[in-house]
């Protein structure tokens, strides 16, 4: 019995530094949670049958020990040093002639380049293939001693994965906290009422240095390897690039926009390339790092002060500053949503100069505590809307002083563009002004919307056009689009005889829209293309829609009770209802022409499109499944009848062959949707 509870010991201890490896190394899971729980349950009884089974490399180890009453120092026997900083192009030729004239040669260098962490950096100390010990940088000569917490993260093997392990390795590298972890993080913080962390390196430094391992270990932290400290007992390769995938091999993280490139072109290449990629990694990068690849070129060129000369940080321009809020505005929404705004004192963020920042709604601001007046931290990561992330207190001048300054923010009660009363529903974040399309900002905003592509697709109605037709009281709601003429038209500015008759010419062809496209140009909040679809398939005629109430709309496929509720409440409305008569008029809509398409060979099946297509785009190839009565969905379930994958089709494609769902190619999907089964 022994025996065998000892191989089942080693088997599940395998299975499951193997599943944490894929899930937290790999990012492809190879099985359920649900499955990972139960190996892990099993294990855990089994050791608790058998303590003399238990070992520290144990998989169970890691869910963190009672608090201690503080961290030891750990010296390093190794120096961590820092790395010297550029911040421009210039900079960066001036590393690499520096790096040429230091091992005298005249030809171009090769360099090993990966991406900058934001995050803590740390040492892993492994003896004989088993993780010992794990400390932070501190003053680069000693840290802390953070083992219990590093032992938490399951990015981090507590044995290598080796037949002849080094006798001792240290690894260098930064733990950081992936963002979809932060966001998880401080939306559990909000729900608790509790303070939220303002980003994630912030997040995964507090994680990190918790006395109480077991509350690190309910923080999802991730840790990537960098390069090595100290190697005993093994042969290193020549290169920086080929240290790290041996790295891999022992099956510690490294990041996979890492290459080899060569000179100033392939840097400055690499930095930008990396830099398109910013926004969307699932991680905070704050720059690139550059190594001299080969190792004895490294030794040659040695190090300067506490930085080497061989490695350099080319850095990003910062994506959180220091600023004032002037004052706080509310803009007025397309749904009638009031959305608090700061006027900043302009400073320059994410590579732009930044002067507003939305402040999200009335609770944010009060959480917040953002005041008139105030330094605040502002963040801008790629394209997203610059946001306050919070104030800095400490910097609020002293409020009797300035007390008029330095009031809490207050929702207005009317609508600053209308004067109408100002509504917040239960259960939303959002205060709306009730006046709908008779408020002029809703007004634009519901007319840009009612014009664009996916909606009733009037060819050159942009914004500036429709702010000029709402202005000059041409245009109130979008009925009144179909009554403009000629002449009216090409009296607004930058508008000529052509113009005006091809914008004329683009309203009339919007008629007869297709029921689908004209429930959603309706801009009925929560009733995004899907749905429009949805409810036309389901109703056929407009009239059976609006006349639907709550209980009759819940039986529409994907609806619930508050998408029922805002498509019921847009119907009452009187003056929505005009103007849906105002439309009728116009022969805006077809009715009936939706029920018959939606009644096509693929009525009831489900699509999933993944990767690129050779020949159709993404676009084209939803049409085409929405033509024969198809729905396309945006992600793979139990319910997906078929995925139509082109090149580079992701995880989509790998969930589908999981659950064995057919996949088909554009040639077998052209196919099908000419032959069909």
């Amino acid at each position: 019995m022994k025996l065998e509870a000892e191989q089942r010991t080693l088997e599940l201890r395998r299975l499951i530094e193997d599943a944490n490896y894929r899930y937290y190394v790999l990012d492809d899971p190879a099985i359920p949670d649900a499955e990972y729980d139960r190996l892990l349950r099993e294990l855990q009884d089994l050791e608790a049958a058998h303590p003399e089974l238990l070992t520290p490399d144990s998989p169970t180890q890691r869910v963190g020990a009672g608090p201690l009453k503080g961290f030891a120092q750990a010296t390093h026997d190794v120096p961590m040093l820092s790395l010297n900083n550029a911040f421009s192009e210039g900079e960066v030729v001036a590393f690499d002639r520096r790096a040429r004239e230091g091992l005298e040669r005249e030809g171009q260098i090769e360099y090993a380049v990966e991406p900058k962490f934001d995050g803590l950096a740390i040492t892993l100390r492994y003896e004989q293939g088993l993780f010992v010990r794990g400390a932070t940088r501190g003053d680069g000569s000693s840290g802390e001693d953070v083992s219990a917490n590093l032992k938490t993260i399951r990015a981090i093997p507590m044995r290598l994965e080796t037949v002849t392990p080094p006798a001792v390795l240290e690894v260098r590298g930064e733990v950081l906290m992936l963002r979809r972890d932060f966001d998880k993080l401080n939306q559990d913080a909000r729900d608790q009422g509790e303070k939220t962390f303002v980003n994630p390196r912030n997040a995964a430094a507090g994680s990190l240095r918790q006395l109480d391992s077991r509350i690190t270990a309910k923080r999802r932290l991730h840790f990537f390897s960098y390069g090595i400290g100290r190697v005993e007992g093994a042969d290193l390769p020549g290169t920086h690039a080929e240290v790290m995938d041996w790295l891999a091999e022992l099956r510690l993280p490294v990041a996979r926009q890492r290459r080899v490139v060569v000179g100033v072109a392939g840097l400055m290449a690499y930095f930008n390339e990396l830099g398109e990629q910013r926004a969307t990694l699932p991680y905070d990068i704050d720059g690139a790092v550059y190594k001299v690849n080969r190792l004895a070129d490294q030794e040659r060129l040695g190090f300067v002060a506490r930085a080497p000369r061989f490695s350099i940080a080319h850095k990003y321009p910062a994506q959180e500053e220091l600023t004032v809020v002037e004052a706080i505005d509310v803009q007025v929404g397309r749904t009638g949503a009031l959305t608090p705004v700061a006027r900043l004192k302009p400073v320059f963020v994410g590579g732009v100069t930044v002067t507003n920042a939305t402040l999200h709604n009335e609770d944010e601001v009060r959480r917040k505590d953002v005041r008139v007046g105030d330094t605040v931290i502002v963040r801008r990561a790629g394209d997203v809307i610059p946001e306050v992330v919070g104030s800095v207190l400490e910097r609020r001048p002293l409020r009797d002083l300035l007390a008029p300054l330095h009031e809490p923010f207050v929702m207005p009660t009317v609508c600053p563009e209308c004067g109408a009363p100002v509504l917040r529903l239960e259960g939303e974040s959002a205060a709306r002004c009730s006046n709908g399309l008779a408020c002029p900002a809703q007004r634009k905003q519901a007319i840009i919307h009612f014009a664009s592509r996916r909606a009733m697709d009037i060819e050159g109605l942009g914004d500036k056009l429709v702010e000029q037709l709402v202005d000059r009281g041409l245009v109130q709601t979008p009925a009144d689009l179909y009554s403009l003429d000629l002449e009216r038209v090409a009296g607004l500015e930058r508008m000529a005889q052509k113009s005006a008759e091809n914008l004329l010419a683009a309203i009339a062809a919007s008629r007869h829209k297709p029921l689908a496209r004209f429930v959603f140009a309706l801009g009925i909040r929560q009733v995004g293309e899907q749905t429009a679809r949805d409810l036309a398939r389901h109703f056929g005629k407009l009239d059976a829609l609006m006349a639907a109430d709550a209980e009759a709309l819940l039986r529409v496929a994907d609806v619930g009770p508050v998408v029922a509720a805002s498509i019921a409440a847009f119907f009452r409305e009187s003056h929505n209802q005009a103007v849906i008569e105002a439309l009728r008029q116009a022969e805006a809509w077809v009715d009936g022409e939706a029920q018959a398409v939606f009644a096509g060979r693929f009525s009831g099946k489900v699509f999933v499109l993944t990767g690129t297509l050779p020949n159709l785009t993404r676009e084209q190839a939803k049409e085409r499944v929405e033509a024969e009565g198809g729905k396309v969905a945006g992600s793979v379930s139990g319910k997906t009848d078929y995925v139509v994958a082109g090149s580079d089709p992701g995880s989509k494609l790998v969930k589908a062959e999981k659950l064995n769902i057919k996949i088909l190619d554009e040639t077998a999907f052209l196919h099908l949707l000419e032959k069909g089964d």
